[in-house]
């Protein structure tokens, strides 16, 4: 059994960080390894009781976070299996949307707008050139489980007449592109690893401090204008960002950062994917030092 391969002092009262935390962590990184492949059976309360010398409540808590997280799914009178894997994969170097990427014919992808208002970000004002700003948060959700948050600030003159309602269940690149005329063609894009933050973790019901990845950048019009800043974050157990990479001595050189209202150059695919390396080992990090 997979408990008889962790040693007792892993979960310690001497160990930083709450009991609950340290044992989600240890069967966390199960899960995450391999360890515990999906449909496993985990051990009974009684047998982690035992192999940790804890008490049943904390058990109980580390057992919450994890189903509450998805990774786990508790059932009465047949005790706690690891949830089945449903990952989506988004390729970082394009341009299309992730709605127009993770959809398919089985999945019924969701856009909430949460958020909509004349606000700024010095970020995007920067990249945009202008403080006369509209503000997005909207919430993408796959077959009703939340699966990424987007900020996004785009200029108020580039969308006039823009309501929420228009971008409930829509994609905001197609709205641009088809009511005003402005195809998305170019941008730059970062990712990197990060942990939830409390309004994170509650928008997209997780813990705080769970692993998220993160896709921040610009895009551009045909023209090469820079007209939109973003910060999308995806939850790392349910996202995963795909990468061509060429060799070194294929690649491109690097193309400067776009500038407000100057023409920019797509970044080129090798680029992206030195920043994508080793995402997946810094969420797994992450995961394993849960804040407390």
């Amino acid at each position: 059994m997979w408990i008889d391969s962790v040693a007792p002092s892993t979960v310690d009262a001497r160990n930083d960080g709450p009991l609950h935390h340290q044992l989600s962590s240890v069967i966390r990184q199960a899960i995450a390894e391999g360890s515990l492949p999906p449909g496993s059976q985990l051990p009974t309360e009684a047998d982690v009781q035992a192999r940790f010398g804890v008490s049943r409540s904390v058990v109980r808590q580390a057992m919450s976070a994890l189903a509450n997280d998805g990774l786990i799914q508790r059932g009465r009178g047949r005790g706690s299996v690891v949830a089945p894997h449903h990952e989506h994969h988004r390729a970082v170097q394009k341009m299309s949307g992730l709605s127009s990427q993770i959809s398919t014919p089985d999945d019924v992808v969701t856009t909430d707008v949460l958020d909509f208002a004349r606000s700024s970000d010095p970020r995007a004002e920067q990249a945009l050139g202008t403080s006369d700003l509209i503000a997005l948060v909207r919430r993408r959700s796959i077959n009703g489980e939340a699966i990424a948050i987007i900020h996004t600030w785009i200029p108020r003159a580039l969308v006039p007449g823009l309501e929420p309602a228009d971008l409930t269940n829509a994609s905001l690149h197609e709205t641009l592109g088809t009511r005003y005329g402005v195809p998305v063609s170019a941008g730059h894009r970062q990712v990197r690893a990060i942990a939830a933050s409390e309004t994170l973790a509650h928008d997209l019901a997780l813990s705080p401090g769970a692993p998220l990845l993160v896709l921040e950048g610009t895009s551009c019009d045909e023209n090469g204008t820079t007209i939109e800043y973003f910060c999308t974050w995806h939850r790392a157990d349910r996202v995963v960002f795909d990468v061509d990479a060429n060799s070194d001595a294929t690649e491109a050189p690097l193309s400067a950062q776009p500038r407000s209202g100057a023409r920019a150059a797509q970044t080129p695919t090798g680029d992206v994917a030195t920043m994508a390396r080793d995402l997946a080992d810094q969420a797994r990090r992450l995961a394993d030092t849960l804040s407390s």
